[in-house]
């Protein structure tokens, strides 16, 4: 029991359990523990509404839930990392299944060879959708994924400065500079220039000159960038190498159904967020990371792999191959605490691959790009509005795959209020950034139907018209 009474029955620590560790941590109280934080900020008033019953309680939550606009009920061309495409349901059949839902970890191979089967598939998958060389079983998200890239690149390289590429989202920016910072690796934002030979890449300090700096562990690209479009791979792959760094790219696996794989430009690591392959968006998560190197970097790739063998009988069988994680390993021998929460995620992503298949796959992708460029032929043609055609500086052809950036009449929020008057989500707000002064993401998936498409470039008309002199 705690100085305000409390007893938690979760807890099987007895009065005198608790007596013990105080006297070996030398304090005489639970609360001493607590005295670094300031007395007024230890145990604030809440300001909390009477208890409710459940009856009470889930009609509140519904009100709530309610309020949310979601895709379906609503045409939907937000995309911006999280993107709304068709899951068949065999997915959610076979990630249904209780051996799957309930299992969390395959510790032990002989009780989890589906698990681990169901790992390999996705490893190889992972494989032969990126071009790389291996996978691992799977990462947070790709945020995450992205962010251990630029660990792996400074323990290989064993250099302190990440190079991000300016046309990285910035939501992955934020997160790398979060696990960089502890370890105190220094991040700097890397642009387009030209060189005494040709197209260059340099960073924000004005001491570096031209190219990247000697120290530089990585440059960090997104493909295509966090504006949709493609970048020209060779000159930021020629930059890397020039400096001794290694190439990261974060991709959206989608595209790689259409498009040259990074494998294709000498990438060294290649990350993706899996979401859009049998995932639904779901308010943000959880997804699953897609993580893949070239074998020569394997050591000092985060999480685990799982390896496929054969038992004493020469029947196929799976096992953990490698586990870098520091809950298997000494801590400083670790190269991440990556944990294993995304199985069941990875499956889905695994069962959406091997069911739609390299045709399904592409097909998914043509329906993508050519909605989306149906409905930039559209816009273009209404008074006002514009393509944005200055969102891949490393390229001089501006290829975009399912998103493309608006420049709008009036600001993109406005404009965007408007639309939810017609049924209509908008696309994000990218005012002010690298694209546009009044920029809008606008992303198309093949579940856009044609008249959608033509309801919002009418719906954009005539929002426009309000913000256009006659």
């Amino acid at each position: 029991m705690d100085s305000a009474g409390f007893t938690s029955p979760y807890t099987p620590n007895t009065d005198d359990d608790r007596r013990k560790m105080l006297d070996a941590i030398g304090v005489d109280s639970i609360d001493d523990l607590f005295l670094d934080i300031p007395a007024e900020r230890r145990n604030p008033a809440l300001d909390l509404p009477p208890p409710a019953s459940e009856l009470e309680l889930r009609r509140e939550i519904e009100a709530m839930a309610n309020r949310n606009l979601t895709p379906g009920e609503y045409a939907c061309f937000l995309g911006a990392g999280s993107y709304r495409h068709f899951v068949p349901a065999v997915v959610r059949q076979i990630a249904s299944r209780s051996e799957f839902m309930t299992s969390y970890t395959p510790y032990q191979p002989e009780v989890a060879q589906g698990t681990l089967q169901a790992h390999y598939e996705f490893q190889s998958l992972v494989c032969q959708l990126t071009g790389m060389e291996v996978a691992n079983a799977g990462m947070y998200d790709g945020s995450t994924a992205l962010a251990e890239a630029a660990l792996m690149a400074a323990r290989v390289t064993r250099r302190n400065r990440i190079a991000v590429f300016e046309t990285v989202s910035p939501y992955l920016r934020d997160v790398i500079e979060t696990y960089t910072e502890a370890p105190g690796l220094e991040t700097n934002p890397a642009r387009a220039g030209v060189g005494e030979h040709g197209p260059a890449v340099t960073t924000s300090s004005p001491e570096d000159g031209t190219g990247l700096p000697p120290d530089t562990a990585c440059l960090v690209v997104q493909q295509p960038n966090f504006y949709g479009y493609f970048e020209d791979m060779a000159p930021l792959s020629k930059a890397a190498r020039d400096a001794g760094a290694l190439l990261v790219v974060s991709v959206d696996p989608l595209s790689l159904a259409m498009f040259r794989p990074p494998a294709d430009f000498d990438a060294d690591i290649v990350v993706a967020e899996g979401q859009a392959l049998g995932v639904a968006p779901t308010f943000g998560g959880p997804y699953v990371g897609f993580f893949a190197c070239k074998q020569k970097y394997l050591r000092q790739m985060p999480g685990r792999i799982v390896g496929k063998t054969q038992d004493t009988r020469g029947r196929a069988g799976y096992v953990l191959t490698m586990q870098t994680r520091e809950q298997h390993i000494r801590r400083e021998k670790a190269t991440s605490n990556i944990c294993t929460s995304v199985g069941l995620i990875a499956l889905m992503s695994t069962v959406y691959m091997a069911s739609q298949g390299k045709r399904g796959l592409r097909h998914v992708a043509e329906l993508c790009y050519h909605k989306a460029h149906y409905a930039a032929s559209l816009i273009e043609r209404i008074p006002g509005y514009s393509i944005a055609d200055r969102v891949a500086p490393s390229s001089r052809e501006q290829i975009f795959f399912r998103e493309f950036v608006v420049e709008c009449p009036g600001p993109p929020s406005e404009i965007n209020e408007r639309l939810l008057e017609y049924g209509i989500i908008g696309g994000l707000d990218v005012s002010g950034g690298y694209a546009a002064q009044n920029g809008m993401l606008v992303c198309c998936t093949e579940v856009n139907s044609r008249e959608e498409i033509e309801a919002l470039a009418s719906a954009l008309a005539e929002i426009g018209r309000d913000y256009v002199q006659p």
